[in-house]
Formats: structure tokens, C-alpha cells, sequence
């Protein structure tokens, strides 16, 4: 048995020696990339106008799609709504959506933008659950048996590799190691 242990130790130390400081940072944003990246900026693309200048100017669709009750009670006219407080919330996230995953992916202030993501995510599950209606089936619980629900199950996997880059950080191979090296 002690042999057994002995074993395991070791290939256990190996595989984290291996690994270092740069692999699961590194991980933890291209699995954020490859499954999340093209869904949030399709749809921060749906809240800006086209070309350059439209990216500085939420539009219609951010409006609709953050505060759909709000737009639903000025006959979807954007105009009538004031900037503080939903127009700046409005710009705040149609931002945050095309910017934080950048961040995020690059490795770029990656503590911070990951837990900006994080906000982001639970925001915009509070939005499609109170204002999006969604069905109770797609909410899902926890710990149910249900494992494709797009709530409970799937955000709680957006939010876990977002976890791990809060607390560890993006790693060696990131625009944080290349800013950050020369402060400390």
C-alpha cells in the first residue's frame, strides 16, 4: 500500500510541476473563449449600431434586451428613457459585454475582469429570469437531476472557470504577466 502511495504522490507531483504557473490560467480563459466568447459578443453585436461609429452608442436592441419592461412602457421608443439611471446602465453593460470577455481571454487586469464577468453573468441571469419570463424548466435547480437546464447547470459552468481566474489569476502567459512582471 505504501508503494501505492508513493506512486501516486509522485505522478501527482509531476503532473503539477509540469503544469506550473502557466497551464491552468491559461485553460481556465480558453475554455472560457471557445465556449463563451463567440456567444457574448454575437450578442453585444445585436446592442450597437453598424460600423465604427456604432460602437459608441447603444441602441434599440441593448435597451430591449436589458430592459425590456422599461422599453415595453415607452412603446419601445429608446428616446424616452433617461440616462441616469437605465441609459447608463445600458451603456454600462452593452460595454461590458464587448470588453470584459476581451479581457478576460487576453489575460488583461484578468482578476478584476473575470469578477466584472461574473457580475455580468449573474446580472444578465436575474434579467432573463424576472424580465425574460423564462420558463421554470429552463431555470433548473442545483443539484437536480436535470444537467441541461440553462440556468443552474449551465451558468454555474460559465462561472467556474471565471472562479478559478479570480483566485489564481491568469497565469504566466497572459498581458498581466507582461504589465504586472516589472511591478513586483
Amino acid at each position: 500500500m505504501g508503494f501505492l502511495c508513493r506512486l501516486y504522490s509522485g505522478l501527482s507531483g509531476m503532473i503539477e510541476k509540469m503544469a506550473g504557473d502557466w497551464f491552468l490560467g491559461l485553460a481556465a480563459r480558453l475554455v472560457f473563449a471557445s465556449v463563451l466568447l463567440g456567444y457574448f459578443f454575437n450578442s453585444a453585436m445585436t446592442k450597437f449600431g453598424s460600423g465604427f461609429p456604432g460602437l459608441f452608442v447603444p441602441q434599440d436592441g441593448a435597451y430591449i434586451q436589458i430592459l425590456p419592461t422599461i422599453m415595453e412602457g415607452v412603446g419601445y421608443d429608446s428616446s424616452q428613457i433617461g440616462f441616469f439611471p437605465w441609459g447608463l446602465i445600458v451603456w454600462a453593460g452593452s460595454y461590458a459585454e464587448l470588453l470584459l470577455p476581451l479581457a478576460v481571454i487576453a489575460g488583461l487586469l484578468t482578476r478584476l475582469s473575470a469578477l466584472g464577468m461574473m457580475g455580468f453573468i449573474m446580472v444578465q441571469t436575474f434579467v432573463d429570469i424576472n424580465f425574460h419570463h423564462m420558463a421554470a424548466k429552463d431555470i433548473g435547480l442545483p443539484f437536480d437531476r436535470i444537467q441541461d437546464s440553462i440556468v443552474a447547470d449551465q451558468r454555474l459552468l460559465w462561472l467556474f472557470p471565471l472562479l478559478y481566474l479570480v483566485i489564481r489569476g491568469a497565469g504566466t502567459i497572459s498581458l498581466d504577466q507582461l504589465i504586472f512582471r516589472k511591478c513586483g
